[in-house]
């Protein structure tokens, strides 16, 4: 699921500030472990999904199938072998043929990133900090060799990339995404939000494929169609360290946001007017459902934020 984080502000988005790489990469590590604190929390052991994810953490770790961040639990497993995984990916007719590639910010797809700026394609990515906009697109040709190493990080992103909003007119050639388990005859993914916001920009359809990148241990044969979701993206095609397996899966993408509701994934009752006056585009994207549903949605109750989550505003 995606969990909305009142995160520090960027100071990127300060003009009387220098971008500070260290500050930035020292809250991303804050937040990323209480987001790993949340998960864990929030996790109920019986339900079938976190059953899986935490039999395939506990084998990664055993055998040592991780490399860093460690350990792997609640978080997209950054797999030994993931480069190689993305060199697979790279020969791929959808990916060479892509001029612009989605990939997910975590740990296992750095080499994708990477692989996808280097080909002369654009990148359209997550933002690390969701404030003026959901997704950071960067052109690979505004970058140099250098720049491009650091743009397939968080902190590249967050220097390098292009805020993108709701009305953003982008079209999305293929779509890759991180798992912690995937089956291929079920194909589950996780990207739930981002895909069904890009469905809702028109940036992608039904035809647009969606990769994934994993360990072989990370296959599984045990996922139940039968209680996977509307909002559960299935993967055309796996990447392993060791094979490309196309899915030629039967089951339907997930259709725009607005008619498949993926805006109940994000908890509006936890998130505070403060929080909400932080990040323009939950605001516009709370604004947008309320109007084409017809339907208040819920306001968490207000609260007065740490110093940390405060920032100057521009304008």
């Amino acid at each position: 699921w995606f969990k909305v984080e009142a995160a520090a502000g960027s100071q990127k988005n300060n003009s009387n500030k220098a971008f500070d790489a260290a500050a930035f990469e020292a809250e991303r590590l804050a937040l990323d472990a209480e987001s790993r604190r949340a998960m864990a929390e929030a996790a109920y052991p019986k339900a079938w999904k976190w059953v899986i994810r935490k039999r395939i953490w506990d084998v990664m770790e055993a055998r040592n199938f991780a490399n860093n961040p460690r350990p792997v639990h609640h978080r997209i497993p950054n797999f030994v072998g993931a480069s190689v995984a993305a060199e697979k990916m790279r020969e791929l007719d959808v990916f060479q043929v892509a001029q612009c590639v989605k990939v997910n910010p975590d740990s296992p797809q750095k080499q994708v990133r990477f692989l996808t700026l280097s080909d002369g394609k654009k990148l359209l990515t997550p933002q690390p900090r969701p404030r003026t906009g959901f997704f950071s697109v960067l052109d690979s040709n505004m970058l140099t060799l250098d720049t491009i190493k650091e743009a397939c990080t968080s902190v590249g992103v967050a220097k390098h990339g292009q805020p993108i909003g709701l009305d953003k007119k982008i079209k999305v050639d293929l779509i890759v995404i991180g798992s912690v388990a995937v089956d291929p005859r079920t194909v589950q993914g996780i990207a739930e939000l981002e895909y069904g916001m890009l469905r809702y920009m028109g940036a992608i359809d039904d035809s647009t494929p969606v990769v994934t990148s994993v360990h072989d241990c990370q296959l599984v044969d045990d996922i139940p169609v039968e209680k996977l979701l509307i909002h559960d993206v299935p993967v055309d095609i796996i990447c392993t360290p060791t094979q490309v397996i196309f899915t030629n899966t039967f089951m339907p993408k997930p259709q725009p946001l607005q008619r498949c509701n993926l805006c109940t994934r994000i908890y509006w009752d936890k998130l505070s007017p403060e929080k909400l006056g932080q990040i323009r585009i939950l605001r516009e994207f709370k604004k947008r459902i309320e109007q084409e549903t017809g339907q208040k949605l819920p306001t968490g109750p207000s609260e007065k934020l740490p110093p940390i989550a405060q920032r100057s505003r521009r304008g």
